[in-house]
């Protein structure tokens, strides 16, 4: 049980908590759960994170969400697996198996400036639930992203080929594996901007932090912002 001073210091605690999120949880849930341990007043976040993926997300603490856009804007570094030869309607392993594109886009194609287009389905896991299920989200409009290093190994059987990949803000990798031809069958988002996973808490650490140990783990704005 937290007493009166912690309380306090969490109420005015401001900056960047990176927390490195399991895959199978909804990036939300780590924003409500955060929230309601540690009585947080505002918990924002840096940018979603599919319920497949693992890896790095960055909340922001009461002020620190007045920097939100600077978290935003940064660019995306992830690592993964694709199984080529075979694309899903949602893109990764939990969708429907759907006719390849026409046009089947090369690994070199898929760099530089590319108009990327969500899928319209999406694979979800509610809370509570063992098993993914499809959901319609709509039509999605079309925008601008921009891949800088998009680089894939060699196909293993029954895994795929693991790549690692550098982009820009908003780049959906499921429907750039849609583009190749391919499966995305993992995926971990590695940085955001200059922030690293490896300098991340996990998500089930911060599960058992105390709340008198909270405030280490929360990087001050007068440091996420150098």
């Amino acid at each position: 049980m937290a007493n009166l001073t912690q309380l306090r210091m969490i109420e005015d605690l401001d900056g960047f908590l990176l927390v490195d999120k399991p895959a199978g949880i909804a990036f939300s849930t780590v924003v409500k759960t955060v929230k309601r341990k540690f009585n947080l007043v505002k918990v924002g976040h840096g940018g979603s994170l599919d319920t497949m993926a693992s890896g790095l997300m960055i909340l922001l603490l009461n002020d620190a969400n007045k920097f939100v856009d600077r978290v935003m804007s940064a660019d995306r570094s992830y690592v993964g697996t694709m199984k080529f030869g075979a694309t899903t309607d949602t893109g990764d392993r939990y969708g429907r198996p759907v006719p390849q594109p026409e046009h089947v886009m090369t690994p070199t194609e898929a760099k530089g400036d590319l108009f990327q287009t969500e899928p319209r389905f999406c694979a979800v896991r509610r809370e509570g639930a063992a098993e993914y299920e499809v959901v319609d989200t709509g039509e999605h409009s079309q925008f601008l992203a921009h891949v800088y290093r998009f680089e894939v190994g060699e196909n293993v059987e029954g895994r795929g080929a693991e790549f690692t990949l550098r982009a820009s803000k908003g780049v959906i990798v499921r429907a750039l594996s849609q583009d190749l031809g391919a499966t995305l069958m993992s995926l971990r988002r590695t940085a955001i901007g200059k922030f690293d996973v490896a300098d991340a808490i996990s998500f089930d650490s911060l599960l058992e932090t105390e709340m008198k140990d909270f405030e280490s783990c929360v990087m001050p704005l007068s440091k996420a912002l150098l």
